[in-house]
C-alpha cells in the first residue's frame, strides 16, 4: 500500500526510530513530525501530553497514513490505549519494544530504566517488564536534564559527560544491573557518553530497532506493506526551530536531509 508511516515524537529524539524504519523497511515512506515547540513533554501532566499527543495525530491522519508511530516514551506511557481504541490504522509504542529487548539482553535480571519524569512516573517499563517477566528486579530513574540537553545539541563533551555522570550516579552503584533501557527516544543521541558512565559491562537497550521489527511485522500481517519500485519520498516536519532539528537530522542519518518544514499544528477538540 503505497501510504506513508506517521511518526510522533515530542522533539527530534524519534528521529533515532525514522532511522531504523528507513534502514529496516527501505521502501517505506515516512512523514515525520517533531513538536519541538513544546518539547519536552516529562515535566508536563497527563491531560496534556494527551492533548499535544492527539494535535499531532489529527495533523498526520489529514495526511491519509497507515499506520501510526508514537515515538515518544511519555506519550506512549499516556496515550497509546487511548489512541489504539479510537483509530482504524494500526498505532506502535516504544515501551513494550524496548522491554522485550532488555529482557532478551539480561543475565541477571536487574535492569535499569531511565527517561523523562513522566516516562517514570507512570511506571510503564516496570509494568511492561513485570508483564513479561515477574521475577525481574527494575531499577527506574527519571533524568530531567537529557532531553534539553539534546534537544540543545549537546550530544558530547566534557560537559555531556559530567551531566550524565552526576544524572546516572545511583544507577552506577547498583553492581548486579547489566542492562539499561533507554527509556525516551532522545536518549540514544547520547548513548556512547551513557555507555562509557555506566561502563562497558552493562548492555544499553534502545528500542528504536525493535520497534521497527515490530512495525515491519504488523505491515506484513496486515498486507500494508509497499511492493511498488518508486523511491520513497520521506518528509519532516517540526513545530520549533529548525536549525537543531537539520544538526540532529544530519548527525543520526549522516547526511543532509531537505525535506524539512516548519509548521503550526491546531489545538485538539477531545
Amino acid at each position: 500500500m503505497n501510504k506513508a508511516i506517521g511518526v510522533i515524537d515530542s522533539g527530534v529524539g524519534g528521529l533515532t526510530v525514522a532511522y531504523e524504519l528507513m534502514r529496516q523497511l527501505p521502501k517505506e515512506q515516512l512523514i515525520y513530525l517533531g513538536d519541538t515547540a513544546r518539547c519536552p513533554y516529562g515535566p508536563r501532566v497527563n491531560d496534556e501530553v494527551r492533548t499535544f499527543t492527539w494535535e499531532m495525530v489529527d495533523f498526520l491522519m489529514k495526511k491519509d497514513i497507515k499506520m501510526l508511530i508514537v515515538a515518544c516514551n511519555t506519550a506512549t506511557a499516556f496515550t497509546l490505549n487511548e489512541l489504539k481504541s479510537n483509530m482504524s490504522i494500526p498505532v506502535i509504542g516504544v515501551i513494550k519494544p524496548g522491554a522485550r529487548a532488555a529482557i532478551n539482553e539480561t543475565k541477571t535480571n536487574h535492569i535499569g530504566v531511565i527517561g523523562t519524569e513522566g516516562t517514570i512516573r507512570s511506571n510503564a517499563y516496570t509494568k511492561a517488564l513485570n508483564d513479561i517477566h515477574a521475577g525481574l528486579q527494575v531499577q527506574s530513574l527519571a533524568c530531567p536534564s537529557f532531553v534539553p540537553m539534546v534537544e540543545q545539541g549537546m550530544l558530547n563533551g566534557e560537559q555531556a559527560e559530567a551531566m550524565v555522570t552526576r544524572s546516572l550516579y545511583s544507577l552506577t552503584q547498583q553492581e548486579e544491573l547489566d542492562t539499561l533501557i533507554l527509556g525516551c527516544t532522545h536518549y540514544p543521541l547520547i548513548k556512547h557518553t551513557i555507555q562509557h558512565v555506566m561502563g562497558r559491562d552493562v548492555a544499553i537497550i534502545s528500542s528504536s530497532e525493535e520497534t521497527a521489527r515490530e512495525a515491519s511485522t504488523i505491515l506484513e500481517f496486515r498486507n500494508l506493506l509497499y511492493k511498488g519500485h518508486n523511491t520513497p519520498f520521506h518528509q519532516f516536519y517540526s513545530t520549533g526551530q529548525m536549525e537543531v532539528f537539520a544538526t540532529i537530522t544530519e548527525e543520526i542519518f549522516k547526511e543532509f536531509i531537505d525535506h524539512f518544514h516548519s509548521v503550526t499544528i491546531e489545538k485538539a477538540i477531545l
